[in-house]
């Protein structure tokens, strides 16, 4: 994993590997401190001690058997109010890679989850640091389940789980980030509305009338879209809603 030739331009041509470490995200977010990162810099490791997820959670992944790593990005061409196109750009990304390997079914749970029907194939975390009113860097931290066919989690699935194959984990790697650069540079190129519409419609729950969980309450609502700031749009009997990232819950989780 220490010899990746990823087919891009900037992302990966940068490789830092740790057999071990605590969380590639706050590794790279060192690197950036430094100013050692340069674009697409990738913080790559077999074992993540310490992994971070959404809404505070740690990240269970078995050494050796999946996919750990952040990338640091620079859109500096993005306004602080844009960044929520990132998330749907790298997310379209990573769903990209997955669809290559896996059947229908691979969808992405509002904002940056990874599924395969209703079970949990991976994770993303960005974290922005702004500077003025754009984005200076961003590090993007993903986990994806390959090979682990073992999870505390009985919400979560792998690639092996799905298929029964078990795979080889640096042709995975490069491919993934040649998936995630094409579509940072449809990012660049400001496609905004085409990357919104294709995120959209790969939402779980786009269009369905499904069961939410809203300040302890059941709810029965629709998801419609996102809006400018990323929040989601819920199409419910009170009308439609917007949620920020802790206050709507998926049931079946």
């Amino acid at each position: 994993m220490e010899n990746l030739s990823p087919q891009t331009r900037f992302t990966g041509r940068q490789l830092v590997y740790f057999p071990v470490c605590t969380s590639t995200n706050t590794v790279a977010q060192e690197l950036v401190n430094k100013n050692e990162a340069t674009e697409g810099c990738v913080i790559l490791t077999s074992c993540q001690t310490a992994g971070r997820g959404q809404r505070g959670n740690t990240w269970e992944a078995a050494s050796g058997q999946n996919l750990t790593l952040s990338v640091i990005y620079k859109p500096i061409f993005l306004a602080a109010s844009e960044q929520f196109y990132l998330n749907i750009a790298v997310s379209l990304g990573v769903s990209d890679f997955l669809k290559r390997h896996l059947p229908a079914g691979v969808l992405l749970k509002w904002p940056n989850d990874l599924y395969f029907i209703e079970k949990k194939l991976g994770g993303i975390l960005i974290e922005n640091s702004i500077s003025g009113n754009n984005l200076q860097s961003s590090i993007i931290g993903i986990g994806l389940n390959v090979n682990q066919v073992f999870f505390d989690n009985p919400n979560a699935v792998s690639l092996k789980l799905i298929t029964g194959h078990t795979y080889e984990l640096q042709p995975l790697v490069e491919t993934l980030l040649e998936c995630l650069e094409k579509r940072y540079l449809d990012l660049h190129k400001r496609s905004f509305y085409t990357l919104q519409q294709e995120y959209w419609h790969n939402l779980l729950g786009f269009g369905e009338y499904r069961l939410f969980e809203v300040q302890g309450k059941t709810v029965q609502g629709k998801i419609v879209g996102t809006d400018e700031y990323g929040r989601l749009q819920v199409e419910t009997g009170g009308g439609l809603q917007v949620f920020d990232l802790k206050e709507i819950r998926f049931l079946f989780e």
